[in-house]
């Protein structure tokens, strides 16, 4: 029965995962390659291995708790009633009898409630260790794009500042600059050399982190993405990642659970009955009884006090879910103004960028030609760096900032089918 409620519980949930279509934005790290390693991570690996664990618990609790008890007692009577006596002797006795304890209707289903509930928590432990995966490759694999693309970039300044090695050197030759400008100018590509093994570093870190958190990651260097706008408002938002979150469920399952031993611990307050036959021989069989057997044990207090625990606990589940509910819909409204604000961000750091590259392709020019100071032009060039710099670190908060949110609501990599 047991087994049957869990199959009937994946199929709901897989249903209610049809209402909102995922989506697959440009550039993200296709489906095919994000599931297998999410499944092969060991945290989720673990959690799902406890998914049998909660079906056993749940197949136990689903059977009575008692067992058959059978009794066998033999003894050995010696009768002397004085001497001369024809009763005197030893005699021969035994005793056989078997006994259950019948668990009352209430009790059974309070059990059931228990076990159906476990299993419940324990899927929404699998969904929950996905999200955390899901979570966390995602930030890996931002990271590890944006320092092959600072390593790009960092490649593309030493070209550049190579070249103005080469300007300076020219003008040097040509009588128009000092060594003390072509002395700066190697200085500047010493800076740019550092910077791009700096980045370099990185970069390797980087993949070595990813590809050993997640072994099956292969090494494809594609473009950094760029993220999208959001178009919905936060009421959608908010109420798809609550639909989804499996952090939720969790304590409302619990809750759910807490509220199955209050029911228990109610039922408890009855005991259960004992019932048993048994037959006897006495006197070397001269005597036979046979008879039944009804134990009841008298209920004391004690029971009574563990009912009002559970019914106690019930509450503070309650409150619980309560409390998860409003940190969660927080931390939604949070992310949904930062993946905004990262986005405007993003387009205003973007615009600079452009402005600062072609300030300092003018500058370059200008130096090329006399018209400009070798202090201006290696200053329009730091500046360009800069704000590229900046820019590459704009676009990865706002696609981490988006990703997540698509990870949070299970719009992405399947996990809404979980």
């Amino acid at each position: 029965m047991i087994i049957r409620l869990f199959l009937i519980g994946l199929l709901t949930v897989s249903g209610s995962g049809h209402a909102v279509q995922a989506v697959n934005p440009p550039g993200l790290l296709p489906a095919e390659i994000a599931q297998p390693l999410l499944q092969q991570d060991p945290g989720v690996a673990a959690v799902r291995a406890n998914l049998n664990v909660a079906l056993q618990e749940a197949s136990i609790l689903d059977r009575s708790p008692y067992e058959w008890t059978a009794t066998v007692t033999g003894q050995r009577r010696i009768q002397n009633y004085g001497p001369n006596n024809n009763s005197n002797g030893t005699r021969e006795e035994w005793h056989v009898g078997i006994e259950r304890a019948f668990q009352l209707p209430g009790k059974a289903m309070a059990d059931r409630n228990i076990g159906k509930a476990t299993i419940e928590e324990s899927q929404a432990r699998y969904g929950e260790a996905m999200h955390a995966a899901a979570r966390e490759l995602m930030v890996l694999w931002i990271d590890w794009l944006a320092a092959e693309r600072a390593r790009e970039l960092a490649e593309n300044n030493l070209q550049l500042t190579q070249t103005s090695l080469a300007a300076v050197q020219k003008r040097v030759r040509a009588g128009d600059a000092s060594k003390l400008d072509l002395s700066i100018a190697r200085a500047e590509l010493a800076v740019q050399k550092r910077l791009g093994n700096d980045v370099k570093t990185q970069a390797a870190a980087a993949w070595s982190y990813l590809s050993i958190r997640f072994p099956g990651m292969k090494l494809q260097v594609m473009a950094l993405p760029t993220p999208l706008p959001i178009k919905e408002d936060v009421a959608f938002w908010r109420d798809r990642i609550l639909d989804k979150s499996d952090e939720l469920k969790v304590v409302q399952i619990q809750m759910k659970k807490a509220q199955a031993y209050a029911e228990q611990a109610r039922a408890n307050k009855t005991p259960d009955p004992t019932v048993g036959i048994y037959q006897a021989s006495e006197i070397d069989g001269r005597e036979r009884i046979s008879g039944l057997m009804l134990r009841i044990p008298i209920p004391s207090g004690i029971r009574d006090s563990r009912s009002a625990k559970a019914i106690a606990a019930v509450e503070v589940s309650r409150q619980e879910v309560e409390l998860k509910k409003r940190q969660l819909e927080s931390k939604i409204v949070s992310a949904v103004m930062i993946t905004r604000g990262a986005y405007v961000s993003l387009q205003i750091a973007n615009e600079g960028a452009a402005a600062m590259q072609e300030n300092a392709r003018l500058m370059q020019r200008a130096y090329s030609l006399g018209e400009a100071e070798l202090q201006a032009m290696l200053l329009s060039r730091r500046q360009a760096i800069a704000a590229v710099t900046h820019a590459l670190q704009a676009q990865g908060t706002a696609l981490t900032a988006y990703y997540n949110l698509l990870v949070d609501a299970h719009l992405i990599w399947g996990l809404g089918h979980d």
